[in-house]
């Protein structure tokens, strides 16, 4: 029952969106008490995505760990739709929006660092946070994709639900601004 380096790294990226997410939530910040809350940004909605994806792979490992040589089709069965959660998951959100996060918020910062990051956050958030929310996310993923196999599902299903994410966000995000207050009624 030896571990493997991958499964190492897994819990340690774990931690580490964990500790990211703890020292983000201690903030005190005026955005933080408006409408929505920290839910209100992508980056936010990605580290949670990151987090709950890593420890899903982490309850995969220590479950694999836990059956190898049972002789259980039920826990197998378990372990497949669990490994199968995990690949959507990965195609689906993590990867996607991970990396959208990651190139949208540095094109937005090198061109205009007011858009998306004003120099008063400087004093909220510590530069270290904010490479741990908008850098790390993309090799967290990228060594997640070279070390494990995932079977992708068919691309007009991810696709379209990649889509539905996307227009979830934007439609709650415009609700805020009265654009589908009719829908409230």
């Amino acid at each position: 029952m030896a571990l493997i380096p991958s499964q190492v790294l897994r819990v340690a990226i774990l931690l580490s969106y964990f500790s990211i997410l703890c020292h983000y939530k201690a903030l005190d910040m005026p955005a933080h008490q408006t409408y929505g809350g920290s839910w209100k940004f992508l980056t936010f909605i990605d580290l949670v995505i990151q987090a709950v994806f890593f420890g899903l792979c982490v309850l995969i490992d220590v479950s694999s760990l836990l059956t190898k040589g049972a002789d259980s089709r039920e826990q197998e069965r378990q372990l497949k739709k669990l490994i199968g959660l995990r690949d959507w998951m990965m195609a689906v959100l993590a990867f996607p929006v991970g990396a959208f996060v990651v190139f949208t918020f540095w094109t937005l910062y090198l061109y205009d660092r007011e858009l998306v990051y004003p120099k008063l956050l400087d004093n909220f958030i510590p530069q270290w946070l904010n490479h741990g929310m908008h850098t790390t996310v993309l090799p967290f993923i990228i060594i997640e994709m070279r070390t494990t196999h995932h079977r992708y599902p068919r691309r007009s299903w991810g696709l379209a639900a990649v889509c539905l994410f996307g227009v979830g966000y934007v439609l709650w995000r415009r609700r805020r601004k009265g654009f589908l207050r009719f829908w409230s009624r």
